[in-house]
């Protein structure tokens, strides 16, 4: 069998330094939608079901995963959420209707139950604030709620609950999509920018500790993408440390060259909202940078048009379960490594969703979890890509496309962590026919030889993962060497790879 070559040549040194990862980029996201909270972190009749209903096979999973942050409870779900809905005695909770997603909410998990959710997988919650239908009020009082000590009317009604100490929510989101018309309550962005400025102010002086997140553009398609964040920036620029950005990526018209280029439309939509939060810094003379919060991103696209043939106003319907599959894998490891190359601005962001809803972990009621082909990159980049992002210097084949052109086979960065002495090279390569050979100059990193070569590869671009049987899974059988200051493997055709070395 005669295998077909490519070669790609990579430079990596510890002085080419992008910035330091901060670990909330690889945060993830929770939403009162399907069945991400009924069904999936919480089902009190399933087996492994703890005292207060919380799914310990779904905890483990997450744990698995080390995510550090959760967006919470939406999503367009939040522009109609009324907080205060879900605090108090559960017996004593409205249903609602949620607007949103057509759906009955039962309020059974609120505010309280999902802090101790977050605290039993280690994460930090991330709590969204509702800009659509409420605003200034309803946002400090929810501040009270969960950071003031005690001797107020809120922070007192937290402790009537049985949650004597705060809950210290350090990271906060003005909103949800507002630039959206789909949005209840969606506003142009002087309104947005206003509103936003004075509930961020309010919020502050409940709590000065806090960091926000003003809303930027659902999309870089939005027709008023770069003037929206413009004007919020104008309006919020010294009362927030974040603007959002949002996007989901697909392959309807299954073009897997043109799928697999789409993170590049993600590189320039970071660059773009750099651009715009840098130009509004000079233009208000401003020592302050705004950072980046990529608090929406996945493949989306699966599930759409079964979506439409639900049933509205039940509760917890199977909504946006897309069943990923391996070339969706290939797209996010490249989605990740989009967010690591601009490391220095990314700050935040959120995989969308965790749980059942374009999610990398999928339940069944009353049986067992399991990982869907999205999960390993995710967990791979989460567990090996922390420390520094390195700028690698790469000359690779390329190729054209619908929408792109100069399309590089090999998509790659580079975290180098120093206290622990390691070194990390995630990799796709995009060829659908040939290998992928790299000669990687690592002379900076004297010492340090290949540990392990994850590589997740399939035959079928289409094998998914279903409930007790897994088609697509990584091995550990890459042949990556390390030899005199210089590192070769080859990455086989169409294949996510982790090479990780140490000293």
């Amino acid at each position: 069998m005669i295998v077909l070559v490519q070669k790609a040549k990579v430079m990596i040194d510890k002085e080419f330094v992008i910035g330091e990862i901060d670990k909330r980029i690889y945060g993830s996201f929770i939403e009162h939608l399907g069945r991400a909270v009924y069904e999936g972190i919480y089902e009190p009749e399933h087996p492994s079901a703890d005292e207060q209903g919380f799914r310990t096979d779904v905890i483990e999973l997450v744990k698995e995963l080390n995510v550090p942050i959760i967006r919470y409870p939406g999503g367009n779900f939040l522009s109609g959420y009324n907080w205060e809905d879900g605090v108090g005695p559960v017996s004593e909770r409205p249903k609602r209707l949620d607007l949103a997603w057509r759906a009955t909410e039962p309020n059974v998990i609120g505010t309280n139950e999902f802090i101790d959710w977050a605290n039993k997988v280690n994460a930090e919650v991330n709590m969204a604030v509702n800009l659509g239908t409420r605003g200034i009020d309803a946002a400090r009082n929810l501040v009270e709620f969960c950071n003031h000590p005690s001797g107020s009317y809120w922070s007192d009604l937290r402790i009537s609950h049985g949650y004597k100490d705060p809950h210290k929510i350090k990271t906060w989101c003005l909103g949800n999509e507002m630039d959206g018309p789909w949005q209840i309550g969606h506003k142009t962005a002087t309104e947005y920018g206003r509103l936003a400025a004075e509930t961020a102010k309010a919020m502050k002086w409940v709590d000065p500790s806090i960091e926000l997140v003003a809303c930027g553009s659902s999309n870089r398609h939005m027709p008023t993408f770069a003037a929206w964040e413009a004007e919020v920036l104008e309006h919020t620029y010294e009362h927030v440390e974040f603007i959002s950005l949002h996007t989901y990526y697909g392959n309807r018209d299954n073009d897997l060259a043109n799928y697999l280029a789409q993170s590049l439309d993600m590189d320039q939509f970071i660059y773009s909202v750099i651009s715009i939060a840098d130009y509004i810094k000079a233009k208000k003379r401003s020592k302050k940078t705004i950072h980046l919060s990529f608090d929406e991103w996945n493949v989306w696209y699966h599930s759409r048009e079964s979506d439409k043939q639900l049933e509205p106003w039940t509760t917890a319907p199977p909504q946006l379960e897309d069943i990923y599959n391996f070339e969706d894998a290939l797209l996010v490891g490249s989605m990740l490594m989009s967010l690591l190359r601009r490391a220095d601005r990314v700050k935040i962001a959120c995989l969308a969703q965790l749980v059942n809803v374009i999610a990398p972990i999928m339940t069944k009621k009353g049986e067992e979890v399991w990982k869907q082909t999205i999960f390993y990159p995710y967990m791979h980049a989460s567990l090996y890509g922390r420390g520094t992002a390195l700028q690698t210097v790469v000359s690779s084949p390329k190729y054209d496309c619908r929408d792109f052109t100069d399309v590089p086979f090999l998509d790659t960065v580079t975290v180098y962590h120093e206290e622990e002495e390691t070194l990390t090279l995630f990799a796709v390569n995009r060829h659908q026919e040939e290998t992928l050979k790299i000669d990687c100059d690592i002379r900076s990193f004297e010492g340090y030889t290949v540990k392990e070569h994850i590589v997740l590869e399939n035959k079928d671009v289409k094998a998914t993962n279903q409930h007790n049987h897994s088609n697509v899974v990584p091995h550990n059988n890459g042949d990556a060497i390390s030899n005199g200051g210089y590192l070769t493997a080859n990455l086989p055709k169409l294949s996510w790879n982790v090479i990780r070395l140490s000293k």
